[in-house]
């Protein structure tokens, strides 16, 4: 079936969140009326929404129109309970004549007490809110040595999910982390098995294969400073390919609970970030979920200062730049040719064609670029066959 770059676009930047969402929360609160449960889920969500469109003048004259309410039911209430007095009153001889021969426990003293009005509780919170209450956390430690502590630092410092870490946290990811070794030829983890832990990759190399109508097919290959199995992890999903070594690897595991706890959250933004921008390249949007995040782990975060040259024309390509933050201009021969605004990109036919540079890019005052190396573009992109998907869907 054809799809066109919006369609697919909408399916990427707002379909498959929802949908990522919805899912996620279902498996947690495991409804025994699933089709129920996820129409309250959407209609919370988009009643969320609306509430979440209302200025702040609209919010207040609201939450002072509810209090307006409030009041005038507490009145309201307070003259019938003096009306049920006045109307009970002459009753009272007859009650105290029956009072010894009543045996019923008297109503507890709260029993005709105001109760407050409480907010309907969110699908969430209704399915799993005690599942789901943060609770304190405190990581494993496993005894290291000086030096495995110096190059699993080494190694997390190239990963994008854990580059961005303060000092405080790495300290506490690299002490929960245990070293593992592979064999040529094991199997790491399984597509379709439930994992509990992620991996980094100290040394070696590990193919990822994924089973397309019957047949294993190795769709990248992982390297020293990689991160794999981390997807399961994120989203609460089985494993989306099997991991096996090409040759005796040195590994090192990070658990589930350690990583939801300190990395989750801000590897999660990041990767949806950068997973927009990348979406939005032509020649990337043809690319799947779990393909463009694998990218998205690769690139570099640059900062340039006003009129910083990023490359000269006639240069050898060695990088393929996003645009994050600030704006650039292309010169040719001298000459104005483009200009580059936050999500725009550039460099990437260089990287292609394997031909120099076209144009000289400039920082057009202070900015902030998304690069990756020509060598992880290659190995984590088969070009032909993007550019066959890209040729098929136009």
């Amino acid at each position: 079936m054809k799809v066109s770059d919006d369609k697919k676009r909408y399916i990427v930047d707002l379909l498959n969140p929802t949908l990522e969402a919805l899912v996620a929360d279902s498996i947690k609160g495991t409804p025994s009326d699933p089709v129920a449960f996820m129409l309250d889920w959407l209609e919370t969500k988009r009643c969320a929404d609306d509430d979440a469109k209302l200025s702040p003048e609209e919010k207040a004259r609201l939450i002072e129109e509810n209090k307006m309410l409030e009041a005038e039911m507490k009145k309201v209430k307070a003259e019938m309970t003096t009306a049920a007095k006045l109307v009970d009153e002459p009753k009272k001889d007859d009650e105290e004549e029956e009072e010894e021969d009543d045996e019923d426990d008297e109503p507890p003293p709260d029993f005709f007490k105001e109760q407050p009005v409480k907010a309907r509780a969110s699908v969430s919170a209704e399915a799993y809110g005690e599942w789901n209450t943060k609770k304190a956390f405190v990581a494993p430690v496993i005894t290291k040595t000086d030096e495995q502590k110096e190059r699993l630092r080494n190694v997390l410092s190239k990963s994008f999910l854990f580059s961005t870490l303060e000092d405080n946290d790495m300290t506490v990811v690299i002490g929960a982390m245990s070293e593992v070794n592979a064999a040529e030829g094991e199997k790491v983890i399984t597509q379709g098995d439930q994992g509990d832990f992620l991996f980094v990759i100290e040394t070696g190399k590990l193919d990822c294969i994924i089973k397309i109508d019957g047949q294993d097919k190795v769709v990248k290959t992982c390297e020293s400073g990689d991160v794999f199995g981390e997807l399961a992890l994120l989203y609460n999903c089985p494993r989306a390919a099997t991991v096996a070594a090409k040759e005796a690897c040195v590994l090192w595991k990070l658990d589930r609970d350690t990583f939801n706890s300190i990395v989750k959250e801000a590897a999660q933004k990041k990767r949806q970030r950068y997973d927009s921008f990348l979406s939005k390249v032509p020649l990337l949007s043809n690319m799947d979920a779990y393909e463009r995040s694998q990218l998205a782990d690769a690139l570099k975060t640059e900062s340039v200062s006003d009129g910083a040259v990023i490359f000269k024309q006639g240069d050898v390509g060695n990088k393929f730049y996003i645009l994050e933050e600030g704006a650039a201009v292309a010169t040719k021969d001298g000459a104005e040719v483009m200009s580059y605004n936050s999500g725009d990109y550039f460099g990437e036919l260089a990287l292609i064609r394997n031909q120099p540079r076209a144009a000289t890019v400039t920082a057009k005052g202070n900015g902030r670029f998304l690069s990756i190396d020509s060598k992880s573009f290659k190995r984590l992109l088969n070009v032909a066959e993007l550019m066959e998907r890209a040729t098929q869907y136009t």
